[in-house]
C-alpha cells in the first residue's frame, strides 16, 4: 500500500461505469413503474385513451395518425379530424387527464432517477465503504478525499446528488426536453456541449483525471489494492509524524 495517489486506469473506470450504469437504469425502471403505482399514472393513461376513443367514434376519425396518413386525409375526413380535436380540447375530463400525464411523467422520471442515485450512488458506497459503488468493488477502485482520507456520507452525498444527479443528469436532461420542446434551440444545444466538454477537459487535464461530481466533493478515483486510505484526519497526522520520525532517525548527523 502506497500513501502517494494511486489513480484508477481509465480501463477499470470504464468498466465499472458501464456495470453501474447498466445497474442504475434498471433501478430507474424499477422505481418509475413503482411511482406510476403509487401516483396512479395509469388511471389517467386510461382515463384520455377511453376520450380519445369515444370522440374517435363518434367522428369517424382515428387520431393517431402518422404525418403521411394525416397528408393523405380527404377534406371531408380533415374537418372531423379538427372538429374531433376541438371535442377534446373542449372536454374537461379529457384535458385533466392529459395535463396529469405530462406533470406525472416529469416527476415520476425525476424521482425514479433520484432514487436510483441515492441507492446505488449513495447507500450503496456508504454501506460498503470507501466510496464503491458495486462496480468499483468488482473492479477494485474506491473513491477518497484528495488528501487521502476515507469519503464520509456528507462527502458521498454531495457527490451524489449535487454532483452526478442534478449536474450531470438533470440539468442536461432538462436542456434537450427544452431544446426539443419548448423552444431553447441552438443555445440549449451550446449549454450541452459545454457541460460535455468540461467533464472531457477536467478527466484531462486535472491532475486527479477528476470530473464534475469529484470537484465538488473533493474526491479522486483510485486503485484499491495500492492506494492507502486513512480512517480519519487524525490517523493521517499520526502517519505523517510517524514517517517523519522515521526519515529524521535516519539522517546522519
Amino acid at each position: 500500500m502506497k500513501y502517494d495517489l494511486q489513480k484508477a486506469t481509465l480501463t477499470k473506470r470504464i468498466s465499472a461505469f458501464l456495470f453501474d450504469g447498466i445497474m442504475l437504469a434498471v433501478l430507474m425502471v424499477g422505481l418509475a413503474l413503482l411511482f406510476s403505482g403509487i401516483f396512479g399514472f395509469d388511471t389517467y393513461n386510461q382515463t384520455l385513451s377511453d376520450c380519445y376513443a369515444k370522440y374517435e367514434k363518434e367522428y369517424g376519425i382515428t387520431m393517431d395518425l402518422t404525418q403521411e396518413e394525416f397528408e393523405k386525409l380527404t377534406e371531408e375526413q380533415l374537418k372531423r379530424y379538427e372538429e374531433a380535436n376541438k371535442a377534446i380540447a373542449n372536454d374537461q375530463e379529457a384535458v385533466y387527464a392529459y395535463n396529469m400525464i405530462i406533470n406525472l411523467s416529469l416527476l415520476i422520471a425525476t424521482l425514479a432517477i433520484l432514487g436510483a442515485f441515492l441507492i446505488w450512488e449513495f447507500a450503496v458506497p456508504v454501506w460498503l465503504g470507501n466510496g464503491q459503488t458495486l462496480g468499483k468493488k468488482i473492479f477494485g477502485i474506491a473513491v477518497m478525499r484528495i488528501d487521502g482520507v476515507k469519503i464520509n456520507a456528507v462527502s458521498m452525498f454531495v457527490r451524489t446528488v449535487l454532483g452526478k444527479f442534478t449536474i450531470e443528469t438533470m440539468i442536461p436532461v432538462m436542456l434537450v426536453v427544452l431544446t426539443l420542446f419548448g423552444g431553447l434551440g441552438l443555445m440549449g444545444t451550446v449549454f450541452l456541449g459545454l457541460i460535455l466538454l468540461l467533464q472531457v477537459v477536467l478527466m484531462i487535464t486535472s491532475r486527479t483525471n477528476a470530473m464534475i461530481h469529484d470537484k465538488l466533493a473533493n474526491t479522486v478515483v483510485v486503485d484499491m489494492a495500492s492506494q492507502m486510505i486513512f480512517a480519519s484526519e487524525l490517523e493521517l497526522i499520526a502517519y505523517k509524524e510517524r514517517m517523519h520520525a522515521e526519515k529524521a532517525a535516519r539522517q546522519d548527523y
